[in-house]
């Protein structure tokens, strides 16, 4: 394991969502880079994180903000699922663990485990 973390300490990418430990961030993030490369989604990132800055605002943007904030991204119904994502964890609250994160609409087992990892510092392979 310590030569898998020596190798991500020499080659890994200055990624703006690697800066921050915020839950939300890392879900957007992870959402956004299913089926797009990461240089395509660091602006969209960097736009989206500016006009919806907390799982609140998101969760009470109207659908059509939402969707054309995703325009270029494809696959809408994954900014569909993250505002209804958003909706439940402004009402729930942020989730502490891999099953909390996979209880999230639009949230499967892979995304779980790395917003958990990533960002809460769970061990997702024991937890999951």
């Amino acid at each position: 394991m310590s030569e898998l973390l020596d190798w991500y300490d020499r080659v890994r990418r200055d990624l703006p969502w690697r800066r921050t430990k915020d839950p939300y961030a890392v879900w957007i993030s992870e959402i956004m880079l299913q089926q797009t490369g990461v240089a395509v989604v660091i602006p969209y990132w960097e736009r989206w994180m500016a006009r919806f800055p907390t799982v609140h605002d998101l969760a009470r943007a109207d659908e059509d903000d939402v969707l054309a904030m995703w325009q270029g991204l494809g696959y809408y119904s994954r900014a569909r699922s993250l505002r209804a994502g958003a909706t439940r964890v402004a009402a729930e609250g942020v989730p502490t663990t891999v099953e909390g994160w996979r209880a999230v609409p639009g949230i499967g087992p892979y995304t779980a485990g790395a917003i958990a990892s990533i960002a809460q510092g769970i061990d997702e392979i024991r937890n999951a």
